[in-house]
């Protein structure tokens, strides 16, 4: 049952119909648990009171699938407007941002050159950012981006998910380069071609990237709310001496909030991943196929 409910979310999350709908009606069901507001000043609220509680920040304009020119370069004013406005109030975050909200979809040319923008106007600010990784369709797209962007860029990183088979390939190949990388388990509806389709051999694959890159050169963001990959990601960088410099634990806006403030307390670098903006429906929909425990919380949104 679990399993069914979690490929009807993931195939609503990808439902444009649904995904205008909820651009016209603003958060609803529940969606602020997970989505820090609908503009970049709400979400700024929200930053301050996360770095109050001592834990670091990666704020996500969201966006998706631009359609149009005009919608990828829009999502690009967004980042812009957001880096901005982070440094017009004094608040240190990091910023997140998916290639499709800026046109890969459309025009890798017009990709590009946002996204050119946007590193630009960041290592300016001193911003670090992460090209967010999407469906498998998109996984060798976005790293081929990757690796053009950071011959000149320092400032940027990129995600490997736990669940594809190719990812340990990868780790190994951009571990050795010393660029910064986010391990996520995934969060997309994939074949069993190109994904591991037992939760069991995600976690193993999970652990393998970790003790692939934890030791090596670069820096590693290992994400995720599971406490078994915790207390394992604590082992290897207890085992490897790994410098605190060199890793952070992240986490989503709304989960496990006392488990953030718990690990930040005992000395560990925590980011919280801040989504906020006018496409937060796809977000919601992967946060509630991820645990669908959390639709309980949604239908009494929804109820009220």
């Amino acid at each position: 049952m679990e399993q069914l409910l979690r490929t009807l979310l993931l195939s609503l999350s990808r439902s444009r119909t649904a995904r205008r709908w909820a651009q016209r009606h603003g958060l609803r069901w529940g969606a602020r648990r997970f989505v820090a507001g609908t503009t970049v000043d709400e979400a700024l609220l929200v930053v301050r009171d996360l770095q109050q509680q001592g834990l670091r920040v990666i704020l996500d304009p969201l966006g998706e699938y631009a359609q149009t020119a005009e919608e990828a370069a829009a999502s690009a004013a967004e980042c812009l407007r957001a880096l901005a406005a982070l440094r017009a109030a004094g608040l240190a975050a990091d910023l997140s941002v998916k290639l499709t909200q800026l046109g890969l979809d459309l025009d890798r040319t017009l990709c590009l050159a946002h996204l050119r923008d946007v590193l630009a106007a960041a290592r300016a600010a001193g911003v670090h950012v992460t090209l967010d990784m999407e469906d498998s369709s998109h996984c060798q797209a976005i790293l081929d981006v990757f690796d053009e962007v950071r011959k000149v860029f320092d400032n940027v990183g990129t995600v490997l998910q736990a669940y594809l088979y190719r990812s340990l390939a990868d780790a190994q190949r951009l571990g050795r380069e010393a660029v910064h990388l986010r391990v996520v388990k995934g969060a997309y509806k994939e074949p069993p071609a190109v994904a591991y389709p037992d939760k069991r051999a995600v976690d193993a694959n999970y652990l393998r990237l970790l003790a692939e890159l934890l030791p090596g050169p670069g820096f590693t963001a290992i994400a995720t709310h599971d406490e078994r990959m915790i207390a394992a990601a604590q082992r290897l960088i207890a085992d490897h001496q790994v410098a605190y410099d060199r890793f952070e634990f992240q986490m989503l806006y709304g989960i496990r909030s006392q488990l953030q403030v718990r690990l930040a307390a005992a000395g560990y670098p925590v980011r919280v991943y801040v989504p906020y903006g006018r496409d937060w429906y796809g977000y919601l929909m992967r946060r509630l196929a991820e645990r669908p425990a959390n639709v309980a919380f949604v239908l009494r949104g929804m109820w009220r």
